[in-house]
């Protein structure tokens, strides 16, 4: 725009395009407004209505030609208290516009605005921290990517491109068949690329390699989490159930055509009145000696199996947890394969099946519930490769122990409990790419005088969003670490390897839960449209904190297993052997509770990893051995073992945590001495400080109780947790591209 009198009404083109909020009746007024100034002519009338046309916005150089203009021209910025204002300076005498002062006051209370509100915005500050904070990368993503994938990269490789295909479009129909039979579709290509039986033996059609059927399931994840559950019930609950508990008949058998999808089946373990109680499964599957078959049976509707995945639709066969009773005695729960339905699809004799119906989430998958009235299957459909019926009739086991041949027949099925937070990791590493991505495009408030700045800036949205992004880092490696455990086990370790199971399907699980919250609230009302694939995400992994076992319960579990480990290597001890296992460790010395240590907040000792190491470890054991002594007492006192557990309960949450986060940490940490490039080291490292002491900000109050620091150090973390977020932010889009999510997967418009 030239330099004529025109310039006059820069102010309010420059006010109408820098609001994104401004809506097409506020348009309107001000095209009325301009359509009434009969001080212009045709033309000149004509050229300003162009520059208010909703459907030709201006280019954001023009925006800030104009901006420049309306600086340059105000000389005085303390006489300047309206839009009028400014349009008088801007006139520079070449058009009177003194009789239009009403009409530019009643413009601004039709359009909203506030004069004293605008002048600020032509007050150039500069040098503003906040504003100039910028998207980089200070490391090479492809190399961070590399790290994350690890040993599995080449596989990982393949099923993203699958995923990335057509055939794979995300299903957009609320209809719950055609959802169900879309996923289904999905898996028969992927059981046609060999990636269903990944984990089965080669002879029988397999890959042989659990390892590679992990990360199948872990970059499934990216895409619909529906696919991923109906993977993971096929080949790895039905298949693996049959590969775990049964022998070379049952392999040969079923095995092959369970990894080709050509025998869909279920993984019936589950009852409506025992979710998490296994041993009290009512189901029973009877010995019938002179026919040598089982009677499987369901007493009541309360024992019916529910949740069932595969089994409302597609489901041909199941392996069923029943209790074996033979003339009468109850010889435990085991497994048996029971068909379900023809190859046509009939249900059969004996078989009720329901269909669980329309969820929270996970609707391609097709939940129902089975009962079984009297269903007589053969004898070799017992699964027995840890107890079996022999010619005589009579129950045999190489496990002479009930409830070690339980636990031994719980912990082949263990891999569930890898698979399912490894999965729910993913889908965080999702959300977080949309709401971090979104958050470093999205622009709002900004310096007086200054240009919007993206969200990412704000330290309060770094703050929701960043200690996420170092906890799924922290949680990626330590998932690594207990996939190579499980892969590498030995018969001593199990135990150990099913309680860190437990937990990190706990830890993983909630953490999903919590960081797709904050990312739909991050991303406010564009997180909340479904076109942004947040509330799938949200959705879908709801209950991933209840299938595979209850959080709550697990959590139980990982805790009882600590105390257990307590007891072996201590024994029954009085309080000195506490305090002495407390600091058991000549390094926890150091950081014993001496007013030095409890107040010493200087950066170097508040970004040491032997510090952060130290505190977890600190905490782990004083809460493990405060459990251990209060049981100890309870029992002393006359309590039954099983009361005083129920009397600890929430501290055995806290027993578990402790021990979880320790061993976050300590992964994390293993892994960063193992990177040998600096760049990339230096941006984990940072990630490591980050989680580290973001946690134990979370656990301040418990540090301040224990005595283990004093306010002055807990203030100085939080303020430590502040300046890591803003270290970490310029890096933060580029940490997120590091997962490698294809962009077919991640689907959000507002991610782009």
């Amino acid at each position: 725009m030239k330099n004529t009198k025109l310039q006059a009404f820069i102010p309010l083109f420059y006010l109408v395009w820098s609001d994104d909020l401004l809506t097409q009746k506020e348009f309107a007024t001000l095209q009325e407004f301009i359509t009434s100034l009969s001080m212009l002519a045709p033309d000149e009338r004509q050229f300003l209505l162009s520059k208010v046309d909703i459907a030709n916005p201006p280019s954001r150089n023009e925006l800030a030609a104009w901006k420049s203009d309306i600086e340059n021209s105000i000389k005085d910025k303390t006489a300047i208290k309206s839009i009028f204002d400014i349009a008088v300076a801007l006139s520079e005498k070449d058009l009177d516009i003194s009789a239009l002062e009403s009409d530019f006051i009643k413009l601004e209370n039709d359009l909203g605005i506030l004069g004293e509100e605008v002048i600020q915005n032509f007050k150039t500050k500069t040098g503003s921290f906040t504003a100039n904070s910028q998207t980089g990368s200070n490391f090479d993503v492809l190399k961070i990517t590399k790290l994350l994938d690890g040993k599995e990269a080449e596989i990982i490789k393949k099923v993203k491109s699958i995923i990335s295909k057509p055939e794979f479009a995300y299903e957009t129909s609320t209809d719950t068949a055609i959802y169900r039979q879309t996923v289904y579709n999905w898996c028969k290509i992927l059981a046609e690329e060999n990636l269903g039986n990944m984990a089965y033996p080669k002879q029988y059609g397999g890959g042989d390699n659990i390892a590679d059927y992990f990360a199948i399931m872990e970059t499934l994840s990216y895409h619909d989490l529906s696919l991923v559950i109906k993977f993971g019930v096929q080949f790895g609950l039905w298949g693996m159930s049959v590969q775990s508990l049964g022998t070379e008949k049952h392999y040969a058998k079923y095995l092959k055509d369970i990894g080709s999808l050509k025998l869909p089946g279920c993984f019936a373990m589950t009852e409506t009145h025992h979710g998490s109680n296994v041993k009290g499964l009512e189901t029973t599957a009877t010995y019938n000696h002179s026919n040598q078959t089982f009677t499987i049976h369901t007493p009541n509707k309360n024992a019916q199996k529910e949740y069932i995945g595969n089994a409302a639709v597609h489901g041909q066969m199941a392996t069923v947890f029943a209790k074996l009773i033979i003339e009468g005695h109850n010889y435990g729960v085991n497994a048996f394969v029971v068909p379900l339905r023809d190859t046509n699809g009939t249900t059969l004799k004996g078989i009720t099946i329901g269909d669980c119906g329309h969820k929270m989430g996970l609707n391609g998958v097709d939940n129902g519930t089975i009962s079984f009235n009297q269903v007589e299957i053969p004898k070799e459909n017992m699964l027995d490769r840890f107890a079996s019926v022999n010619e005589k009739g009579e129950f045999e086991s190489p496990i002479p122990s009930d409830n070690r041949r339980f636990f031994t027949m719980l912990g082949t099925l263990v891999g569930g409990r890898i698979g399912i937070p490894r999965s729910a990791l993913a889908a965080a590493k999702s959300g977080l790419t949309i709401a971090i991505r979104y958050s470093d495009q999205r622009r709002q408030f900004g310096p007086e005088g200054g240009s919007e700045v993206p969200i990412l800036n704000y330290r309060m949205h770094q703050r929701r969003l960043l200690p996420h992004l170092a906890k799924t880092y922290a949680m990626h490696f330590a998932l690594q670490y207990l996939t190579n455990r499980f892969l590498n086990r030995t018969e001593s370790e199990m135990q150990e390897i099913e309680a860190l199971a437990a937990g990190m399907k706990s830890y993983s699980t909630w953490s999903t839960r919590d960081i797709l919250q904050e990312c739909r609230e991050a991303c406010g009302g564009k997180g909340y449209l479904s076109e942004n694939r947040i509330d799938a995400l949200k959705n879908d992994t709801e209950i991933y904190t209840t299938f595979e076992g209850d959080n709550t319960v697990l959590m139980q579990l990982v805790a009882k297993n600590r105390l257990a480990e307590f007891r072996k290597t201590f024994g029954e001890m009085g309080s000195l052997g506490i305090i002495n296992y407390v600091y058991e460790n000549a390094k926890t010395a150091i950081a014993e509770k001496n007013p030095i240590t409890t107040r010493k907040t200087d950066e170097e000792h508040l970004l040491d990893g032997s510090f952060h190491l130290l505190a977890f470890q600190h905490r782990e054991k004083t809460i493990l051995a405060s459990a251990a002594k209060r049981i100890k007492k309870l029992v002393a006192e006359g309590l039954e073992a099983y009361d005083a557990f129920n009397v600890v309960q929430h501290q055995m949450i806290d027993v578990a945590q402790a021990y979880l986060e320790r061993v976050v940490l300590e992964q994390f940490q293993a892994v960063i001495q193992t990177v040998e490039d600096e760049k990339s080291k230096a941006i984990l490292v940072k990630l490591n400080q980050l989680y580290a002491l973001s946690q134990i900000e979370k656990n301040k109050a418990w540090y301040l109780e224990d005595g283990y620091m004093e306010a002055v150090k807990t203030k100085a973390i939080r303020k430590m947790v502040n300046q890591l977020c803003w270290d970490i932010r310029p890096d933060a889009v580029a940490l997120v591209n590091a997962f490698d999510i294809p962009e077919s997967c991640l689907a959000a418009p507002i991610a782009v």
